[in-house]
């Protein structure tokens, strides 16, 4: 059967619907469970410093108040902090790094960056 017949066609529309239709439903389950559902809590005494970068010498951006919950995006390696080299990238207001040592998750842990 040749491409110019309409049967070839018909399958051709047909399997590029389903990709079509996988492609919107693996984006839903994205938003589903993406980043949005990545969230924590600041366990840190005196307050979380959040920073622009994964390590602990790069520029202070804000700080997160003790037992605050923050909103996670992504987690990567970093700097050590007590043993711990995971930083996660917080999206609550503006995009800051910190180090997850000082955050308990809530539910899953968060996706590699």
């Amino acid at each position: 059967m040749s491409l110019r017949s309409p049967l070839a066609a018909l399958g051709l529309c047909v399997a590029t619907g389903a990709v079509a239709v996988l492609a919107t439903a693996r984006t839903a389950a994205a938003d589903e469970h993406g980043h949005d559902d990545y969230k924590g809590r600041v366990t840190a005494k005196s307050g979380l410093l959040l920073r622009d970068r994964p390590t602990r010498s790069s520029r202070i951006v804000g700080k997160a108040p003790y037992g605050s919950i923050v909103h996670i995006f992504c987690r990567t390696g970093g700097d050590r902090v007590n043993g711990n080299d995971h930083w996660y990238l917080l999206t609550d207001g503006t995009w800051a790094w910190a180090s997850a040592y000082y955050i308990d998750n809530i539910g899953a842990v968060p996706r590699w960056c």
